[in-house]
């Protein structure tokens, strides 16, 4: 039960999205002191992990709606690709210096808000098709 937070505990896009989101939020959190000089550190962090997040249930949804049920490799290639999309958006913003961000604590509360709702939807999923398990048919943790 303590680790079921932070992993994902059914096939659920919502818990797949959650496999991306602890791991690069932990790694901004560590990336933070080698990224001093850009005071926009934290906005394009949350962009980032927005994108990466944001990607799985579009890409997901957009090929099983064109193709039907999609095979294991394609949905290890969808999260892939997320998270490259993530990276990459990362990178091109850090490069250019393209988002101005007065406050830090926006999108530092923000991803708080997102983990905790990672944490809440883990016991307690809204009854929607993002959080059920398309193979056991059953919603967030179950013993």
């Amino acid at each position: 039960m303590l680790v079921a937070p932070f992993s994902g505990v059914n096939e659920s896009t919502w818990e797949h999205m959650k496999l991306l989101f602890w791991p690069l939020l932990i790694l901004a959190w560590v990336q933070q002191k080698d990224f001093k000089e850009f005071q926009n550190y934290w906005c394009i962090k949350f962009l980032g992990i927005l994108v990466g997040l944001f990607a799985i249930p579009v890409l997901f949804y957009t090929y099983n709606g064109m193709f039907g049920k999609s095979p294991d490799w394609v949905n290890i290639a969808i999260f892939y690709v997320a998270v490259g999309l993530a990276f990459l958006l990362e990178g091109y913003l850090f490069q250019k210096n393209a988002v101005v961000c007065k406050r830090s604590t926006v999108p530092i509360g923000s991803l708080l808000f997102l983990g905790l709702l990672f944490i809440l939807f883990t016991f307690f999923p809204p009854l929607l098709p993002l959080f059920q398990d398309p193979v056991a048919g059953t919603y967030g943790i179950h013993n």
